[in-house]
């Protein structure tokens, strides 16, 4: 499938995983709900090309521990993707800060985040 260079913004629809249970807004585009098989965003038509996860710092640390098989998974899943990316709403800093009811170390989990770097897995620190 060709893409055009440029797109109007009125032409790109997001998908938004029908599990994501509190979705960014994106204003500029149009969103629709789907169910993707990997990843919480896409863009219509683009569901085979374009996956992107995102996780709350929560949701990563767990990540990072009791669900680390399941998640790793996904990884490898994600990697498939010619367009891929995980989008961490929080900082580096609040990594190392290490905020979170967890035995996890900030070490550990910035350990697990520069892993799925290393792996090929564009990782965003978003902040909020």
């Amino acid at each position: 499938m060709k893409i055009p260079a440029t797109l109007p913004d009125e032409s790109i629809v997001a998908i938004v995983d029908t599990r994501e249970q509190c979705p960014l807004e994106l204003p500029w585009l149009q969103v629709e709900r789907g169910t993707l098989a990997t990843g919480d965003y896409s863009v219509r038509g683009l569901e085979h090309h374009v996956a992107i996860e995102r996780k709350e710092l929560s949701d990563l640390v767990a990540c990072c521990g009791r669900e680390r098989e399941r998640f790793d998974r996904e990884v490898q899943r994600l990697l498939a993707f010619p367009v891929r990316s995980l989008v961490i709403e929080a900082s580096w800093d609040d990594i190392e800060a290490g905020e979170w009811r967890s035995k996890l170390t900030p070490r550990q989990v910035g350990s697990s985040v520069i892993s799925w770097q290393v792996r090929g897995l564009p990782v965003i620190l978003a902040d909020n």
